[in-house]
């Protein structure tokens, strides 16, 4: 009866292990041959380069190879134009499977900012105004004024609030103020003082600096010297500067100045 148990009890522990080896021996083929199988079908794909490509020859290329291309984002990007993919996931060369999506981020070109008003500005504030925008201050061209104070920004060569790339050059043109008139000092020398201040009237100039000297040769009030020069250029409204006789010792000389 023991040796009968005993027969059994062996029988039964060999049927065990056999179940367990047949169970074990599912799971490797199943683990290591059939699932990679079902998870990899299809998935032997290898993701092409993109990176450089505008954005309708990276779609094409990658519809080609059965992949979905997906715009993700747009960045700025001064090395490459609008439009243009500067970045990719997956990255090229990598085994996906059949379907999957490559996201695509675009270059949005160089960085735009706004140029600032510059007119009315004095031309100091405008290099400071441009250099707060990361633009710099171009050409510098001057014209005379009636309107705008010298050194001060009249017009500028890109128009306030158009978008250009940082580091654009912006020219302007600066004041130099109203146009000043000139005229030649007329001849003064040997007339009387209320003669020459006519004839400096006259001219559209005034009278300066008056310096009297003793002199017992001219009559008083005799003009005997004058600056500028006759026939120097002077702006008009100039005042002109005269010696005058005035009688007395000859150790005397009186200067008065003239508003």
């Amino acid at each position: 009866m023991r040796r009968s148990f005993l027969r059994g009890y062996a029988v039964r522990h060999k049927r065990m292990f056999v179940i367990l080896g047949v169970v074990v021996g599912l799971f490797v083929i199943l683990n290591y041959a059939v699932l990679p199988l079902y998870v990899n079908h299809g998935s032997r794909l290898s993701v092409p380069p993109v990176v450089g490509l505008p954005l309708n020859e990276a779609q094409r290329r990658l519809d080609s190879m059965a992949l979905q291309p997906v715009q993700a984002d747009v960045r700025p990007d001064p090395t490459h134009p609008v439009g243009v993919v500067i970045f990719q996931n997956p990255l090229p060369g990598a085994i996906v499977k059949e379907g999957r999506r490559v996201y695509l981020t675009l270059s949005g070109g160089e960085v735009q900012v706004s140029v600032p008003l510059l007119r009315g500005r004095s031309l100091r504030d405008a290099k400071f105004s441009l250099e707060r925008f990361g633009l710099r201050l171009g050409g510098i061209g001057y014209v005379n004024s009636d309107i705008f104070p010298e050194n001060t920004v009249i017009d500028q060569a890109v128009p306030a609030d158009a978008k250009v790339a940082r580091g654009t050059s912006v020219g302007i043109t600066v004041s130099k103020g109203k146009i000043l008139e000139a005229t030649t000092v007329p001849q003064l020398v040997g007339k009387p003082l209320a003669e020459a201040e006519k004839l400096l009237l006259a001219a559209g100039l005034k009278i300066g600096n008056i310096t009297y000297q003793p002199n017992f040769e001219l009559l008083p009030n005799t003009v005997v010297d004058q600056y500028p020069r006759v026939g120097d250029p002077v702006s008009l409204g100039q005042g002109i500067d005269l010696f005058v006789v005035q009688a007395g010792k000859p150790s005397e000389e009186i200067h008065i100045p003239r508003n």
